[in-house]
């Protein structure tokens, strides 16, 4: 029997802001950013290509703002193109949640570096990385710094830990038109060679994409990924397992010192959707480590990933 509604507003179901409660705050999912579990991590081989490794080229997009999904907001947008590219084929595609922190070239990922280095060695077909980064409201410098990160903060939260089409739409019907258009190029319309990756929040939103738009993403690649309550995102196994199965292929990471906090426990929620996607008959690897919420571990295996994910 379905619950009905009023029962579900008095549990408080409904509410999606955060609490402090039971001597905890939201606040303290801070103290999971960083861990002694990190110290076996960094970044993969691939991430340090030699000098004979042909170099793609970044162009970056600063203050984009012509969303219409997302009224009012400007964002940077990062595109890279590997050495050599035929802009006149379709390219694969993969793009980058909060982009900046896998195009840094000196982070745990560096996602330019690691794609150089497998177009050089003909592991993968050309392919274009769009790295996209969340939203903000344009500022007046005079704006107290805390309340500018708390705007962002809440910007991001509503486009990427909504459950809703939104997202997905936005990258379909605004970001990547703007991108070939802008660049010359042309991106591949086949969906199998088309992926979304994230870390945290933008790691749920990399598999919304995908459960809205299987015709456009089949790839999947979430770190960290916020399967739990910051805006229903708890519910994913439970849909995964009551919906008829999606030609998706899925490659989640997470660790024993991963999140914790009064909306969800993140390494045990990305172990029920490891297993409920199993359960369900997906192609899903899951890799669990020591690591805590950040791009370490997801960087070590981030060229390891590329090739599961990617394989014929």
């Amino acid at each position: 029997m379905t619950m009905d509604l009023g029962t579900y507003q008095a549990l408080g179901l409904h509410e999606t802001r955060s609490r402090d409660v039971n001597g905890h705050r939201s606040s303290d999912f801070a103290n999971y950013l960083q861990h002694a579990g990190d110290g076996p991590y960094h970044p993969c081989p691939e991430a340090f290509p030699g000098d004979d490794v042909p170099t793609g080229a970044v162009s970056r997009h600063a203050d984009w703002d012509q969303s219409k999904i997302y009224p009012g907001t400007q964002r940077v947008i990062s595109v890279y193109m590997p050495a050599g590219l035929d802009r006149s084929k379709p390219a694969s595609l993969i793009i980058f949640n909060d982009g900046a922190s896998y195009l840094d070239p000196k982070g745990a990922v560096r996602a330019a570096q690691v794609l150089d280095s497998l177009h050089a060695r003909g592991e993968i077909a050309p392919t274009v990385a769009v790295f996209v980064n969340p939203g903000h409201a344009p500022t007046d410098p005079a704006t107290p710094r805390a309340e500018v990160y708390a705007a962002g903060a809440e910007q991001r939260r509503q486009e990427y830990d909504a459950l809703t089409d939104s997202f997905g739409r936005f990258l379909i019907e605004e970001v990547l038109p703007f991108v070939e258009a802008t660049e010359g190029l042309t991106l591949t319309r086949d969906p199998e060679h088309r992926t979304v990756c994230g870390i945290s929040s933008g790691g749920i939103c990399a598999f919304t994409a995908a459960w809205h738009f299987p015709d456009q993403f089949r790839r999947v690649l979430s770190h960290c990924g916020s399967f739990v309550n910051i805006m229903g995102g708890h519910n994913y196994p439970y849909l995964v397992g009551i919906t008829p199965r999606l030609p998706l292929r899925v490659f989640l990471q997470s660790g024993e010192n991963d999140g914790r906090n009064v909306l969800g426990d993140w390494p045990l929620a990305n172990q029920t959707m490891a297993r409920a996607l199993d359960f369900a008959g997906y192609d899903v690897r899951f890799e669990y480590g020591s690591g805590a919420h950040n791009l370490r571990h997801a960087g070590a295996i981030f060229a390891e990933s590329l090739r599961w994910l990617w394989r014929s």
